[in-house]
């Protein structure tokens, strides 16, 4: 019966480091984004449905 490393290792390949999927350095300095005020936008409207609901409904 064979032990618990050998169970392990037969499958495993000789070179078992992974080349680097995601090269550093290079690329812009600052992602192209969107800001903050889409999120802002939602909350905002969120909150003013809320308080136009318990207006209607109090």
């Amino acid at each position: 019966m064979a032990g618990d490393g050998d169970f392990y290792t037969r499958d495993r390949p000789d070179q078992t480091d992974l080349t680097e999927d995601r090269p550093r350095g290079g690329g812009p300095e600052e992602p192209h984004s969107r800001g903050t005020w889409p999120v802002w936008l939602i909350v905002l409207l969120v909150v003013v449905l809320f308080v136009i609901v318990v207006v209607l409904l109090g």
